[in-house]
């Protein structure tokens, strides 16, 4: 009796977790929209700084989850997320020097790779925590932007950083929508 009790009381907090986390995730990826977005036509090391942000920060946000979460190893997911937004980085700081089209390729193989191992992640989750609907479809539409990504980074015309903002956008709403879920879920327990 005692161990369900404990493990109810480790699923509330670890939901609480998650549900700040959903947020925050939600709160960079719109604050990264709208730099890219202004600051679109700012000088090239402004615009490479935005793009080596948003993988770095990635990396660090699966790093954190993951150990909240009972450690690395027990999130293989989340971990090896970490581990590709993290070559991702120094993938992007090269691209970088090849141009846009390059960063692009880049951002379409981390698109495809990270959106994989967030379906997993959420499917993993599925039974612990429930709203993980909008984390699967994020993970499924992030793989096929991915795809996109790749077949966009071949074009002519070089792209810009404008060019990834709706991708982050869709994140931002698919964790905002998790956080929300998790938020009315909980408050539909404690009634």
């Amino acid at each position: 009796m005692t161990e369900t009790v404990d493990q109810s009381r480790d699923v509330r907090q670890n939901s609480a977790w998650l549900k700040r986390y959903y947020f925050t995730r939600a709160a960079f990826s719109i604050v990264w929209c709208g730099a890219a977005t202004a600051l679109a036509d700012s000088t090239t090391a402004v615009v490479s700084a935005l793009l080596l942000i948003y993988p770095a920060w990635d990396a660090i946000a699966n790093i954190v989850d993951a150990q909240r979460n009972g450690g690395i190893r027990r999130n293989p997911t989340q971990a090896f997320n970490a581990a590709v937004s993290i070559v991702t980085t120094g993938a992007v700081a090269i691209a970088l020097t090849s141009g846009m089209n390059a960063v692009l390729g880049v951002f379409g193989v981390w698109a495809a790779l990270a959106g994989l191992l967030q379906l997993a992640t959420a499917v993993r989750r599925w039974k612990s925590y429930g709203a993980q609907w909008p984390m699967i479809v994020s993970g499924i539409q992030s793989a096929v932007a991915g795809g996109m990504f790749l077949v966009q980074a071949t074009a002519a015309e070089p792209p810009r950083i404008t060019t990834i903002v709706p991708y982050a956008a869709f994140g931002a709403f698919y964790f905002l929508i998790s956080a929300v879920w998790l938020t009315v879920s909980e408050a539909r327990r404690k009634q």
